[in-house]
């Protein structure tokens, strides 16, 4: 077709209009018509291949990185990818089994260790519930005793710690060996895990007794692969500020520390459980 410019022009010339000098015309302006698209076609062509090219050329590994990471983050959000190993919608429930020590002698209502630790678990990310079974004056025989009801159906794991009263009682280590076998034992039959506290004896139980007695808790850690903490109360015997006045139970400030030290140790313990859906 004669572009609109030339078909005004003819107009000015031809104002009668003649359809056979038109015809002409267009016969005559086709072939020059076509040489121009041509040549526009070779110039545009020219500049792709001269400007485009190269700028696409030096950009195309970051587009090709841009591409491949957004085709990858929206594959991870489609299918899951890239979650949490411990990905879970339900908190973990933990018992924490023990005496005194856990149980939070004469400290307030969320000062005792289970407390603080549930408090200090959630921040490190970690979805659990601990319920503090502990009981003062509890002994291994007494935690046997109460173990399936300290434990219910649906414990996820548990922290046990118990021994130190029979230590203080001059109990026959076998006694507290066996009870504390009995209680790992009935816990694993139940699929239920368990990480073992220790407490060792005291300098003026003889060194026969604590020979005996501070042997029960790695043997047992070791025979029944169980993780192990071998000493509940480390860095606070002997401290004013972190023990009670009696000197045998930690304050609030004395949990604190306990929950600081024992922390990367129950937390690898956690970590290592199935999630729970």
């Amino acid at each position: 077709m004669i572009p609109v410019k030339i078909c005004e022009l003819l107009n000015g010339l031809f104002p009668t209009g003649t359809p056979i000098v038109l015809h002409s015309l267009s016969v005559v302006l086709r072939p020059v018509l076509s040489l121009r698209k041509v040549i526009k076609d070779r110039i545009i062509q020219t500049e792709f291949t001269h400007k485009v090219l190269p700028m696409l050329s030096f950009h195309l590994p970051r587009l090709t990185l841009m591409f491949n990471m957004a085709f990858l983050g929206l594959f991870a959000a489609t299918f899951g990818m890239g979650a949490p190993a411990m990905a879970q919608t339900k908190p973990l429930k933990i018992v924490a089994l023990g005496d005194s020590l856990t149980a939070g002698y004469q400290l307030a209502n969320g000062e005792a260790y289970p407390d603080v630790l549930q408090k200090a678990l959630v921040a490190r990310g970690l979805q659990v519930t601990i319920a503090n079974a502990g009981v003062s004056g509890d002994t291994t025989t007494g935690g046997l005793a109460r173990l399936d009801f300290s434990v219910p159906d649906g414990t996820d794991a548990v922290l046990l710690e118990l021994g130190a009263n029979d230590m203080m009682r001059g109990v026959d280590p076998e006694i507290p060996r066996a009870n504390l076998t009995k209680m790992i034992l009935r816990l694993k039959e139940r699929h239920i895990p368990v990480m073992l506290f220790g407490i060792p004896a005291w300098s003026n139980a003889g060194p026969d007794y604590a020979k005996q007695f501070n042997a029960i808790y790695p043997d047992l850690s070791l025979v029944y692969q169980v993780p192990l903490y071998p000493f509940f109360l480390e860095g606070l015997i002997g401290n004013r500020e972190m023990m009670l006045a009696d000197g045998i139970h930690p304050s609030a400030t004395g949990v604190r520390e306990m929950v600081r030290l024992t922390l990367p140790h129950v937390e690898a313990f956690l970590r290592k459980l199935p999630a729970k859906p």
